[in-house]
């Protein structure tokens, strides 16, 4: 499964897909990247004239690239289509620096356990410098549709 197709089966679309690239993945982990347009609604009020983006989209980013990217890719592994919702089932993230509109950041997953659909990663997130933005715990069920 290449990296375009992964992101074509993400359960998101503009403006709540946080996945430009898939830049590597493996059984192991996944690495990809996502640029924040600086047009993103969220700007407008979080925070007034100093635009930062808010925990939960970076999270969500983390949990995009780094957890459902790799559920789906695992997933094609053992020949099953994932067609259905994933449901977040536990956080754990330190935020260690902003991120502001038009920023690059890299997100690397390792993936501690993968079983009965349930998927937990060790996740990292990094600015264009190298600085380490946030890092956590993120664990999610990969949930299929009654009907597929």
């Amino acid at each position: 499964m290449t990296s375009k197709e992964i992101i074509t089966l993400l359960p998101y679309s503009k403006p709540f897909l946080f996945v430009d690239d898939i830049e590597s993945i493996n059984e192991d982990g996944v690495r990809g990247s996502f640029t924040f347009d600086p047009e993103l609604e969220f700007y407008k009020g979080h925070f007034k004239n100093n635009p930062i983006t808010p925990g939960v989209i970076l999270t969500e980013t983390m949990a995009q690239i780094g957890l459902v990217s790799l559920g789906i890719f695992l997933l094609s592994a053992k020949e099953e289509d994932f067609n259905g919702q994933v449901a977040m089932t536990s956080t754990n993230v330190e935020f260690l620096r902003p991120v502001f509109p038009g920023e690059k950041v890299s997100v690397v997953s390792e993936k501690i356990y993968f079983r009965f659909n349930k998927l937990k990663c060790k996740i990292t997130m990094q600015n264009l410098a190298g600085d380490k933005v946030c890092y956590g715990e993120l664990a999610g069920m990969f949930i299929k549709n009654a009907n597929g």
